[in-house]
């Protein structure tokens, strides 16, 4: 199984994240698909006029039902999309993918998490826009939405019909992929690790854990987005709350401890010592863990918030932009703080052999447990959390996909795959599966971001009208009043 594996992420590796400066520079690597990212969150961030900045309340009083109309359509409230769509990235690239990062980017790659979280709220914005204007209300009631609708449909509009339609498939091939990637697979072997550590039954018995959460995730997915929504609206609050909660304490303890963290981050971010790569590998790290994390142009989170009762495509788009900020810009730096602060990052305090088994999730865990002795315990219940909601979300997602290509009869095919892959998670080496699970992820931003440059017109355009409305105080007229 592992050979397998390896073989797959090899064969990823040489198609999609050659390094664009072809060795040409010693020490250094800069992967196509994290500087493909970077370029398409910078082009529409200034293309939308720093969107990301400036509709921060207007996003929550549309979170808050401000805005509801007559007009509304769709099967489930925007702070439901929004946190169906959280509930995929808040999850174990908060806990395992920031450690990863700081393991082996140094504290450095923090900083430029954040920055990728800042340009991620414009890719959100803009791929969530296209979502809702191109969404489609299939007969059984359910709405099909995400990069195969506006990639095939907003591209034939351009007359690129036959593009269109191949990177629609080409992306629905990657996202089903991503689903049994880093939404599932990446998810349980990271739970697994971190688990077994404070459990010596999953540690010596991992497929049984592999069962049960199989069994549990497949009771929610089988009652399709309305069961999913209604668990992620519970669980998501729940498991942030905890997580932040520890942090906060964790932090508050040694609040004299966080300045120098923080200038540890800026030094490093440009002025790195002992990484590998310099100030540009740490660069990479940053940004490819909070890819991981986000998901910001994959185009993965527009399929959660296609089913959003809204009236305006832009509307969503703006409650999407909450998405990077919590995620990447509160949590992922609330857990790099704890890792800087009680030293796990560093192979010489003791925890070389989690780094070098890439056991992230198992090594934030340490690094909580130095500050709250009985933590780890608590912590393995939030990782299950993490884990769960991000797998119920993330099968959606590759079901969508599923059903673009085959079908909604064929759809059952997909969720008893994605099930089995599970139980196959929890025995595969971790060190494997984060990089398998990593490339698929990312490999869905090479027809998506294509996509949003030839698209971001037309959301800017809907967004200037939107805004004129706004202004003119049209949207609070349309608006329903209890």
């Amino acid at each position: 199984m592992n050979e397998f594996f390896s073989a797959i992420n090899h064969f990823l590796e040489t198609l999609l994240f050659f390094d664009i400066l072809f060795g040409k520079v010693e020490g250094t690597t800069i992967p196509f698909l994290v500087a493909w990212l970077v370029i398409g969150g910078i082009y529409l961030t200034l293309k939308m006029g720093f969107i990301n900045l400036k509709m921060f309340r207007h996003s929550y009083r549309i979170i808050k039902g401000d805005y509801t109309t007559k007009e509304d359509k769709g099967l489930i409230a925007p702070y439901k999309s929004l946190t169906t769509a959280l509930s995929a990235t808040v999850g174990l690239g908060n806990i395992a993918g920031v450690a990863i990062a700081i393991a082996i980017g140094g504290p450095g790659a923090t900083f430029w998490m954040i920055a990728a979280g800042f340009l991620g709220m414009t890719l959100k914005f803009t791929e969530v826009t296209l979502s809702l204007k191109y969404r489609e209300f299939l007969p059984d009631g359910t709405i099909m939405g995400g990069g195969m609708e506006y990639l095939s449909k907003g591209l034939e509009k351009k007359r690129m019909a036959s593009f269109g339609k191949f990177l629609a498939i080409t992306f629905a091939l990657f996202m089903i992929g991503a689903a049994i990637g880093g939404g599932n697979t990446f998810q349980v072997s990271q739970a697994v690790g971190a688990i077994g550590n404070e459990i010596d039954f999953i540690k010596a018995y991992p497929w049984v854990f592999g069962v049960v959460l199989a069994v549990l995730t497949g009771a929610v997915i089988l009652g399709g987005i309305t069961r999913i929504a209604d668990t992620t609206s519970r669980i998501v609050p729940l498991m942030v709350t905890i997580y932040i909660a520890a942090s906060l304490w964790i932090l508050i303890v040694h609040a004299d401890k966080i300045p120098n963290a923080f200038a540890l981050i800026f030094t490093e971010a440009f002025a790195p010592t002992a990484v590998a790569g310099g100030m540009i590998g740490v660069i990479v790290q940053g940004f490819q863990r909070a890819v991981f994390s986000s998901e910001a142009g994959l185009g993965s989170a527009p399929v959660a918030h296609a089913p959003a009762r809204v009236k305006y495509p832009v509307r969503q788009g703006i409650v999407a932009l909450y998405e990077p900020f919590i995620d990447t810009i509160i949590v992922c730096t609330m857990t790099a703080l704890v890792i800087i602060i009680t030293g796990v990052w560093d192979p010489a305090n003791g925890y070389a052999d989690l780094i070098a088994a890439k056991e992230g999730a198992a090594l934030t865990s340490a690094a909580y447990g130095t500050a709250i002795s009985w933590f780890p315990s608590v912590l393995s219940l939030s990782i299950f959390l993490f884990a769960f909601s991000t797998m119920i979300s993330w099968s959606y997602y590759g079901e969508r996909a599923w059903v673009y290509l085959f079908g909604t009869k064929s759809s059952v095919i997909y969720k008893l795959i994605f099930l089995s892959f599970i139980v196959m998670a929890s025995v595969v080496d971790t060190g494997i599966m984060v990089d398998f699970s990593f490339m698929l992820m990312l490999a869905m931003a090479l027809p998506n971001i294509l996509g949003l440059y030839i698209l971001s017109g037309d959301v800017k355009e809907e967004l200037k009208v939107y805004l004129r409305k706004l202004k003119a105080g049209k949207l609070d007229k349309e608006a329903i009043r209890d």
